[in-house]
């Protein structure tokens, strides 16, 4: 069954905007994790991710676990690690690096992968991963060794999101990294969007609700938010129902 995968692309079929609050199970404390979570059931936030770049073994599970007390949205893993994967969970994006050149991000962590997977009953979501420059070395760039796309090259990144599409990848995810300068350009998203026939995740670096709105104008089907919805009370009060 592919439930997650389906309402994504039921909602976009019928013109809503998806949001994901991103939860890192390194930077949460479990004990401020019902707080945090009601504060997403009080927003427009239609999924929740779960995942950061290193993340201590069992702590993905335990928070999602957690969670799982709290809310009825969809959890969604979006793991930097083989160890970030927990059946709790709802679904799986199973990230393929493909802005980099580092075979263990495109397909080696993969193949490790396998064994928790083949008898599992999470919804397995193939996804090309793009990392752009955002004027600063992220913690992606630092555990997986590669560079990001530079964001002056659109082409390139146009080309690299189809050629992630052609490859079978059911979303494809613009990424600027965590707590990014700046996010995804405009242009950028818009350039991908043209080239796709599947939906376009964009996170890093939105902290305003106009640079959210702006994002979706621009063609992002859904939208992930992180520290700005944990650190900014202005920013949790313009996302509330």
């Amino acid at each position: 069954m592919k439930a997650v995968y389906n309402n994504i692309l039921g909602a976009i079929s019928e013109g809503k905007t998806l949001l994901a609050v991103l939860i890192d199970p390194d930077k949460m404390d479990i004990k401020k994790a019902a707080v945090f979570v009601e504060k997403i059931n009080q927003s427009v936030a239609t999924h929740i991710f779960v995942g950061g770049s290193t993340v201590d073994e069992y702590a993905t599970e335990i928070l999602v676990n957690e969670i799982k007390s709290y809310t009825e949205l969809p959890i969604v893993l979006f793991p930097g690690d083989v160890s970030q994967i927990t059946h709790q969970a709802d679904a799986l994006l199973f990230l393929s690096l493909i802005s980099g050149h580092n075979p263990d991000y495109l397909i080696g962590k993969h193949v490790e992968a396998v064994s928790k997977l083949k008898d599992s009953d999470l919804e397995i979501i193939p996804t090309g991963y793009i990392l752009i420059e955002n004027g600063k070395e992220t913690s992606v760039e630092k555990v997986t060794k590669t560079k990001p796309l530079p964001r002056e090259n659109l082409q390139r990144i146009a080309h690299t999101a189809k050629a992630g599409e052609l490859l079978g990848m059911r979303l494809i995810y613009l990424e600027a990294g965590s707590g990014a300068l700046s996010p995804v350009p405009l242009e950028i998203i818009s350039f991908v969007k043209q080239e796709l026939d599947i939906p376009l995740i964009v996170g890093g670096g939105i902290k305003t609700k106009k640079q959210l709105d702006a994002a979706y104008k621009a063609g992002a089907d859904l939208v992930v938010i992180g520290t700005a919805f944990e650190e900014d009370e202005h920013f949790f009060d313009a996302l509330k129902f």
